[in-house]
């Protein structure tokens, strides 16, 4: 069992008037924010100032791509994008995030994929090695947070680049560790106090947790919340407080896997 993890969530999905998550409530919890670049959501402003409130609260940057698709919050399956223009978007939306950062005077720590372009990447290793390339041509730093046990796994590896192998408090597993589809009924776990416990099971047995029972042994280096659970912040803070109390202290990615 490992005895510190990171806890991140998705965060900067508002765009223009529109408003998405409470953002300024989870940065004062998880460690570290996966920040939508503008493809699936997200404007400049909203980067900038979820960046610098993530930055006021000491938690890790990350840039989330997506396929091109702000009409389908990046979530409807995409077909027809070749490997090379694959890479293009991802170090395009990655390049942007940096920008911002820079400019408010912060590091980008993270890269992790968004929505349908990191689900149909788990299963399919070409388009996991489009992303690994994009992430290795902008800046071999960069730490990678894939599906433990998926194609992105493999794909991190063979590229030589630093992993954050990573759970989800709020989605149910197939036996294969892959996310149940959102179309299938009880995908999404609601209920807080059962998505905290979950999370403390998998962390403690190193292992992800299928909803036939099935248990795939995993390394576990992050846990996810999505910021656009109406459960969000309660699940988020109840999933650290019970990891508090199991003694596996929460910290930002940089400092766990340096």
């Amino acid at each position: 069992m490992s005895e510190q993890i990171d806890l991140n969530s998705v965060m900067g999905e508002s765009f223009g008037v529109w408003k998405m998550g409470a953002d300024a409530e989870m940065l004062r919890i998880v460690s570290s924010a996966n920040i939508a670049c503008g493809f699936h959501a997200g404007d400049p402003l909203v980067m900038d100032e979820t960046v610098r409130t993530a930055k006021a609260n000491g938690v890790g940057i990350g840039a989330h791509p997506s396929f091109l698709d702000l009409w389908g919050f990046g979530r409807r399956t995409i077909q027809g994008e070749s490997p090379e223009d694959i890479e293009k978007i991802v170090a395009y939306q990655i390049g942007a995030m940096i920008g911002i950062a820079t400019r408010a005077g912060a590091e980008v720590q993270h890269v992790k994929a968004h929505g349908t372009l990191g689900t149909q990447a788990a299963a399919d290793s070409t388009l996991a090695m489009a992303i690994g390339r994009a992430i290795a041509a902008v800046d071999r730093r960069l730490i990678w947070i894939v599906m433990a046990g998926t194609e992105l796994e493999r794909a991190g590896e063979a590229l030589g680049l630093t992993l954050a192998r990573e759970i989800y408090a709020d989605r149910a597993y197939d036996d294969a560790g892959r996310l149940v589809s959102r179309k299938l009924p009880d995908a999404v776990i609601h209920d807080v106090d059962r998505a905290a416990a979950r999370v403390r099971a998998m962390v403690e047995d190193g292992a992800i947790h299928a909803e036939s029972g099935k248990r795939l042994k995993v390394k576990i280096d992050t846990v996810c919340v999505h910021g656009d659970n109406p459960a969000a912040v309660g699940m988020a803070r109840a999933v650290r407080e019970t990891l508090d109390k199991a003694g596996i202290a929460i910290r930002p990615l940089r400092e766990i896997l340096s």
